[in-house]
């Protein structure tokens, strides 16, 4: 691949990506609005409950949903350039078929589970009663269809603008029950709310999508053929799901971690520090998916070698100097930042803003380097690399904190960043180069 096609293909993923951001960024000045005002309402107890619930929620919804963008991706993307609608519609309804199944799944699992761990997490009464309300909550990340047809068609704008939907939703509910000084249930409704409108905005834009880019969209009927039709899909979903959740788990896990072994108020000061950190995190998780498609293209077009390698290098490289200013900020100015989002009661929470800003740093290699083994066919690599770093090494998160308080958290945070980026890398380039040298010999 020459230089400049390199640069242009990075170019475009960066382009994507600044799209997805545009939406971030206004959902992180919303969400640093929601939190102000949530923190200083509830203090770290309350407000760690509130973390509590919506991430056990998300948590559980993680664990059994069943998202198929990366198949809608792949296979969509075959189905349009040979300008077969109707193979298109078939996959779309099959993958939300699929996703509709495991949503309803996610629902209940969280409605059954919730009672029996909240008391565990440290939840109040009012968390409790509201648990099965609650449960709802999930839908929120059950939207994998639609948002994956806007990534193929090339729509970040739109899912830029999706990002801003939940955050808004969540600041004017905190504005009301702060007003009206409704306490932790009407936060929790507020939170609640905010996650259906997250869920039907999207599926809506989907369905605009839809009916305005394919001929006779019918979105209701039937699913016969489309397993036929796209060779491997099932097992192609299990892996790509398989990876999403491993990938996804450890970040979602650890609050339910801190707040089980240390209580409701330490998993608020968590909450703060992740907030503090969210500008490096969030780029990094979203790289990954602004990434797919181009390099998805790139291995298409059989850039599986060197060419692949170099594009995957030169996305961690800008990803890792646009991040160390950022990094540099947060080690100079962690406890101011933690009283600006908290007040002095979240003062404490300094300390491990440093630890994640660092292990956010490590993982940003992570996402691009997942998408690259997808791209390749071999989301399996993936999915082996997440389950030894994020599974394997989540048994030490709870020794880490009782041998170092919260601490230990971040400490196992910058672990799992490193390792996580490290094999990564490790297995793009073992099948890189392979690649390289079948096409030598070809």
């Amino acid at each position: 691949m020459p230089d400049s096609a390199a640069r242009g293909l990075v170019a475009r993923i960066y382009g994507n990506l600044i799209k997805l951001l545009s939406g971030k960024a206004a959902a992180a000045l919303l969400g640093l609005a929601y939190m102000v005002i949530a923190t200083r309402a509830l203090g770290p107890t309350d407000y760690g409950i509130l973390v509590l619930v919506h991430g056990f929620a998300m948590t559980v919804g993680g664990i059994v949903e069943f998202p198929g963008w990366h198949a809608i991706v792949r296979y969509g993307a075959q189905a349009l350039a040979e300008d077969d609608h109707p193979r298109m519609l078939r996959l779309l309804r099959f993958a939300g078929l699929v996703e509709g199944v495991g949503g309803i799944a996610s629902i209940l699992a969280a409605a059954i589970l919730a009672p029996l761990i909240g008391p565990a997490l440290g939840w109040s009464p009012t968390a409790i009663a509201f648990a099965l309300p609650y449960s709802f909550a999930v839908l929120a990340s059950i939207r994998a269809t639609p948002a994956g047809y806007l990534q193929l068609l090339g729509r970040f704008d739109l899912l830029g603008l999706h990002n801003i939907v939940a955050p808004a939703v969540r600041l004017i509910g905190a504005l009301i029950v702060a007003w009206l000084g409704l306490g932790l249930k009407g936060f929790l409704v507020a939170w609640l709310i905010a996650a259906l409108a997250e869920w039907s905005a999207m599926w809506l834009l989907g369905v605009i999508a839809i009916r305005r880019t394919l001929r006779d969209p019918a979105l209701l009927g039937s699913v016969r053929g489309a397993v036929a039709e796209n060779p491997g899909l099932w097992r192609f979903m299990l892996a790509a799901n398989a990876d999403v959740t491993l990938t996804e788990l450890a970040a979602r896990i650890a609050p339910l971690f801190v707040g089980w072994i240390l209580g409701p108020a330490a998993a608020g000061l968590y909450a703060v520090a992740q907030r503090a950190t969210v500008v490096i995190q969030q780029p990094a998780q979203i790289m990954g998916q602004a990434a797919y498609a181009e390099l998805a293209r790139l291995v298409a077009g059989g850039g599986s070698g060197a060419a692949l390698r170099t594009a995957l290098l030169r996305c961690a490289g800008v990803a890792l100097a646009a991040a160390t200013p950022v990094l540099i900020i947060l080690m100079l100015f962690g406890r101011q930042i933690a009283v600006a989002l908290g007040g002095h009661a979240f003062a404490g929470a300094a300390g491990l803003i440093l630890l994640l800003a660092i292990a956010r740093t490590a993982w940003l290699v992570a996402p691009p380097a997942s998408s690259a083994l997808t791209a390749l066919g071999r989301p399996t690599l993936s999915v082996a690399a997440n389950l030894a770093i994020n599974l394997g090494l989540l048994p030490l998160l709870p020794l880490m904190m009782l041998a170092f308080g919260l601490e230990g958290s971040g400490w196992h945070a910058i672990i799992q960043g490193a390792g996580a980026s490290v094999v990564l890398l490790l297995m793009v380039f073992h099948q890189t180069r392979k690649a390289a040298l079948h096409e030598i010999s070809v």
